[in-house]
C-alpha cells in the first residue's frame, strides 16, 4: 500500500489510469476516506490519471499532532508522482482545499469540481430548527466519545439530509455511508491543526480562472446550498448542477448519474 512521508506525517494515496492521461486528483469528504471515490474510479481512470489520497485526521493517513496545510500536502503529493497541473475534485471539505488551492496554486489547478462545498472564510449561516437538533445529537455523542454513534449521527445529517427519512433512503447507499464514516474512527485522538489561508478564499474565487464545476444534492443543508449558490454565481468560468434524490454525498450515493455530469464537463474543456 503506498505510503508518502510529507512533515510530521506519512500520506495514503492511490493512483490509477495512465500516467500520461490528463490527471485528476480526488478529495475525500469529512464523513468518508478515499474509499468514498471506488464507484466512480474504473470509469474515469479509462481516459484520467486518478490521483486519490487520505488527508490527515482520515483513513489510513497518519500524523504527528502538528500544525499542517492541506493545500501543501495536496502538492507534496503531486510532485511525488511527477504531476505539473491536475483538475482537482474534492467533496465537501475536500472542495474548499480545492478552491485553495485555485486561489494560491493556480499554475497547478487545471480545474475545480466541488460537491457540496465553500470556500474559505465563508460567513456563518443559521441552520433550520431541524438541522439544529440534529447538530445536536452529533455533539452529545461526540462529548460522550461515542464514536459509533457520533459517526452514525453525522451520517444521518449529511448522508441522508434534514429533510430526508432514512426510511426512504436506499439501504445500501445508507450502510456504505456509514462504513466510510466509521473507518475514521481510528483516527479520533490524532489531532493535527490544519493551517488556513489567508486571506481566506472567500473573496478570491472571482480570480479563479479555470474552468469550474459546482455540484449541490437537492437534499444537502442550508449552509452548502448557500454556498452553492455563491460559487455559481462568483467563479467566472463554473457551470452547475443541483442533483435531484442527494444530500451531501451525490457521488457515492448517485455515482452514475454523477458521471453523466462530470465526464463530458471534463471532455468540454479538454481537461
Amino acid at each position: 500500500m503506498p505510503h508518502m512521508d510529507v512533515p510530521g506525517g506519512r500520506l495514503y494515496y492511490e493512483v490509477e489510469g495512465q500516467k500520461d492521461n490528463p490527471a485528476l486528483l480526488l478529495i475525500h469528504a469529512g464523513i468518508a476516506t478515499l474509499r468514498m471515490w471506488d464507484p466512480i474510479v474504473p470509469a474515469l481512470a479509462e481516459h484520467h490519471h486518478v490521483i486519490r489520497f487520505d488527508t490527515r485526521g482520515f483513513g489510513e493517513t497518519v500524523s504527528d499532532d502538528v500544525d499542517f496545510s492541506n493545500g501543501d500536502d495536496a502538492l507534496r503529493l503531486l510532485d511525488e508522482l511527477g504531476v505539473e497541473r491536475a483538475t482537482i475534485i474534492g467533496s465537501s471539505r475536500g472542495g474548499q482545499i480545492a478552491i485553495d488551492l485555485a486561489v494560491e496554486h493556480s499554475d497547478r489547478v487545471a480545474g475545480i469540481v466541488t460537491i457540496g462545498s465553500g470556500p474559505s472564510g465563508f460567513p456563518e449561516i443559521e441552520l433550520t430548527d431541524a438541522e439544529d437538533e440534529l447538530m445536536d445529537t452529533i455533539d452529545a455523542t461526540w462529548e460522550a466519545r461515542d464514536w459509533p454513534a457520533s459517526m452514525d449521527a453525522e451520517v444521518r445529517l449529511w448522508a441522508v439530509g434534514p429533510l430526508r427519512d432514512p426510511g426512504d433512503v436506499d439501504p445500501d447507499f445508507l450502510e456504505t455511508a456509514r462504513t466510510l464514516n466509521r473507518f475514521n474512527i481510528a483516527r479520533v485522538d490524532d489531532n493535527p491543526a490544519p493551517r488556513p489561508i489567508e486571506p481566506p478564499a472567500f473573496d478570491r474565487v472571482v480570480d479563479i480562472d479555470v474552468p469550474a464545476l459546482v455540484v449541490v444534492g437537492e437534499y444537502d443543508i442550508t449552509p452548502a446550498l448557500m454556498q452553492f449558490e455563491y460559487l455559481a454565481e462568483q467563479l467566472p468560468e463554473a457551470d452547475s448542477v443541483r442533483m435531484d434524490d442527494t444530500a451531501h454525498l451525490p457521488s457515492v450515493e448517485r455515482p452514475g448519474a454523477f458521471l453523466t455530469v462530470l465526464e463530458p464537463w471534463l471532455v468540454r474543456h479538454n481537461l
